[in-house]
């Protein structure tokens, strides 16, 4: 499967951005899609995911402020991101797997199909 990010761009603390990642190649309903995102000089993290059966999980730095969804007729995960803040500035980065388990959900090493990634700048 291939995948698509886009959405990103610069937004002021406070702001929003919905975050689209498009697939292709393959049966999306039945993967669980995640989104990652890597800082300058930092690793890339987890940011949340939701499964095939949208199940869905956030890391504590994203909770309360994003919701991730999806939408299985145009093979598209969505992130709304609200309240943004300085810190969310990255490169988010949607990923996805079919025979993930859960326990592996917020690990990037389970993953095997990646997008290429796109910028979030957060301005304070």
């Amino acid at each position: 499967v291939q995948l698509q990010a886009s959405g990103g761009g610069t937004v002021q603390a406070g702001g929003s951005l919905r975050l689209s990642c498009v697939a292709s190649g393959g049966t999306f309903s039945r993967y669980t899609v995640a989104w990652f995102r890597q800082a300058p000089g930092k690793e890339r993290e987890f940011v949340a995911t939701i499964s095939y059966s949208r199940a869905t999980d956030y890391a504590d730095s994203v909770k309360g402020r994003s919701t991730i969804s999806r939408d299985n007729a145009k093979n598209t995960v969505y992130l709304q991101m609200n309240n943004l803040k300085p810190e969310d500035t990255a490169v988010y980065y949607c990923a996805a797997d079919r025979t993930l388990i859960v326990s592996s959900r917020r690990n990037s090493e389970a993953y095997d199909y990646w997008g290429q990634g796109t910028l979030v700048t957060v301005s304070s």
